[in-house]
């Protein structure tokens, strides 16, 4: 599995025109400044306006671009967290029952002092990776590899640790006809009482019912422009108003950044992100990470698992609670009309191209 590269060759967001123009003037006056050293202070003047500049963006970025971000190529993966993260790590295959989901990694490791089951959703970074994981979305046979997994750490009292990073579950033919809906939903029924603690953290994307079947636990977590939803923002667009053109709009009303939704109660912590994004600083995002999960293994290992279990249960019940005002999501919301609506305006317009034409 390969690694982020150094933020020197990040790809640039459609909303980082302006950084990029300043990294370029600082490559060319480096570049220039290899021997002479003459354009140091400049140099300076230019990374402080960088900095500056990107403080401004991402301490305001709208639900879209929280998108984007949590799709850049250069984010962290998976096989990231597995090489640099965990120790001794040793990979897990198969469900014994159809195959082996590249989609879905499961592996025994240590965090800190803590002997961990991980459980990981791997997208792939060049293509050949990509086609092979599936570009990220499992099949129902990852989730059953990943329930039996799981059923083995409970076994032997092993933490599980899940990093969740998947636009959705795979909607193709095959999985279907698999059980797709079934392996999922045996996944929230049997985390809901596993008798082991479990640590689960949105890495990048949190799509729907592909990121729920492995996101039941004690703790939940997002990284900071990590997003998590119940569907994709094009997906939102195409049933609502049948235009994928308008996912920033439909980003925007299915709060689904970490802002919003350590508001809402869905999720229990935000693990901050190095300025700029996950991207551009590989190794203090795994640190963070890192931080989070050892502090709150330790915290869960305190409590007796009945305790665990409780605090669990009350945890899920208590999601979908909290009630939107109507108001507030009427703007987002394309009107609907009744089917006798419909056709009293069609009629209306018929009527109106008639005298059109006769006028």
């Amino acid at each position: 599995m390969s690694h982020a590269n150094s933020s020197q060759s990040v790809p640039y967001l459609p909303f980082e025109e302006e950084v990029a123009k300043i990294d370029q003037q600082i490559a060319q006056l480096e570049s220039e400044d290899s021997l002479q050293g003459k354009h140091a202070i400049k140099i300076r003047q230019l990374q402080v306006q960088q900095t500056e500049l990107l403080q401004k963006i991402y301490s305001n970025l709208t639900p879209w671009q929280t998108v984007q971000v949590a799709r850049h190529p250069r984010r962290p993966l998976l096989g990231d967290y597995l090489s640099m993260m965990f120790k001794d790590v040793r990979t897990l295959h198969g469900d014994r029952c159809f195959g082996d989901d590249k989609a879905i990694v499961t592996a025994l490791g240590q965090i800190g002092r803590h002997k961990v089951m991980i459980v990981g959703q791997n997208k792939g970074r060049e293509i050949k990776e990509k086609i092979v994981c599936n570009f990220g979305c499992p099949n129902p046979e990852g989730y059953r590899k990943a329930l039996r997994k799981m059923k083995f750490a409970e076994k032997f009292g092993l933490p599980i640790v899940t990093l969740i990073d998947t636009p959705g579950a795979y909607p193709g033919v095959g999985a279907e006809e698999r059980g797709q809906a079934q392996a999922i939903a045996v996944n929230l029924m049997e985390m809901s009482r596993l008798r082991v603690p479990i640590v689960c953290v949105v890495i990048g994307e949190g799509g729907s019912g592909g990121a729920l079947g492995i996101g039941v636990g004690d703790r939940l977590a997002m990284l900071e422009y990590a997003y998590y939803s119940v569907i994709s923002p094009e997906g939102c667009a195409a049933i609502l108003w049948h235009d994928g053109t308008q996912a920033p709009q439909a980003a925007d009303a299915l709060k689904l950044t970490a802002k919003e939704l350590i508001k809402l109660g869905v999720i229990d912590a935000v693990i901050p992100e190095p300025l700029g994004g996950a991207h551009r600083n590989l190794h203090d995002t795994l640190y963070n990470v890192e931080q989070y999960l050892v502090r709150t293994l330790n915290q869960l290992k305190r409590k007796s698992i009945d305790e665990l279990l409780e605090a669990r249960y009350r945890k899920l019940r208590s999601i979908g609670e909290h009630c939107l005002n109507a108001q507030e999501l009427k703007p987002h919301i394309p009107e609907r009309l009744s089917a006798k609506a419909q056709i009293e305006k069609a009629a209306r317009e018929a009527d109106e191209v008639k005298v059109e034409i006769q006028q």
